[in-house]
């Protein structure tokens, strides 16, 4: 459990010092959450093509 927490210190360490790496992977993850979203959200409000496919 020790060596968990220095791990986890030491990890937060370099990310504080590199700005720029984290400011791209939150950007890479906004963008394709918001992509994933948007994407599935105008694929739900299609009809499916069977009978009897708004039943719940």
């Amino acid at each position: 459990m020790r060596n968990l927490v220095q791990d986890l210190r030491y990890g937060l360490r370099n990310l504080r010092l590199s700005r720029g790496f984290v400011l791209v992977v939150l950007l890479t993850l906004a963008l394709g959450i918001g992509a994933n979203t948007t994407i599935f959200s105008a694929i739900d409000n299609k009809p499916l093509p069977y009978p009897g496919a708004n039943r719940g």
